[in-house]
């Protein structure tokens, strides 16, 4: 089926001229068009349309993803946060309290694969040694990459820290290339990194949508 996916902005990768009301064409987990959403919706009339605010660009990558998933705890929502709160909880001695189980971990990471998924991550970059984690992060459609270099700390948001959104990108859309993109709810590009990327109301992976802001 194709679907047709439409923003007031369109970014299709580093360096890339915006297009205002550009489109994506999707047919199941590729993109089959980019271009302005006039052009690419005559083209294919019977296409279902998403039609998203703000600016649509490629998904993101978040490196040191072990650390987050790994070594940092979600508490779960509701039955949690009354005793441990809301924030994620990391380092060995709180860690050590909360007697963490492989089982455990793997819960943790699939909450934490959502708050990913919810800021319009597509790919993660680390080594995972537990097995119920790496478990999480395929199932969720998150793309697994080798580590890479990163500095700082690693953040759930892969735009903290950063002048400009486009070296967070992971790959770039075009004709030929995988469905996987995210919308944020921002007027323009350079104000992405100031709003960081919890402006996120959509991520698609292999052409499917993974996260809807309600």
């Amino acid at each position: 089926m194709l679907t047709l996916h439409t923003a007031e902005l369109l970014v299709a990768g580093p360096g890339s001229a915006p297009l205002a009301g550009g489109a994506v064409l999707v047919e199941g987990d590729r993109i089959v068009r980019v271009g302005p959403y006039e052009e690419l919706g005559a083209g294919a009339p019977h296409a279902r349309v998403r039609r998203w605010p703000g600016v649509l660009t490629p998904g993101l990558l978040v490196r040191g993803a072990d650390e987050l998933l790994e070594r940092t705890y979600y508490p779960d929502d509701p039955y949690e946060t009354a005793e441990l709160g809301t924030d994620p909880i990391c380092g060995r001695d709180a860690l050590d309290a909360l007697k963490m189980t492989e089982a455990r971990w793997g819960h943790s990471a699939r909450r934490g694969t959502q708050k990913l998924l919810a800021r319009g991550v597509v790919a993660v970059a680390g080594r995972f040694t537990v097995g119920s984690v790496r478990t999480a992060v395929v199932r969720s459609g998150l793309t697994v990459l080798a580590p890479v270099p990163y500095e700082g700390t690693p953040s759930l948001d892969p735009l903290a820290g950063r002048a400009t959104p486009e070296g967070a990108f992971h790959g770039v859309l075009e004709a030929g290339a995988a469905a996987r993109f995210a919308v944020f709810a921002v007027a323009g590009l350079a104000e992405l990194p100031e709003r960081g990327a919890t402006t996120c109301v959509a991520t698609v992976i292999a052409g499917r949508l993974l996260h809807r802001r309600r």
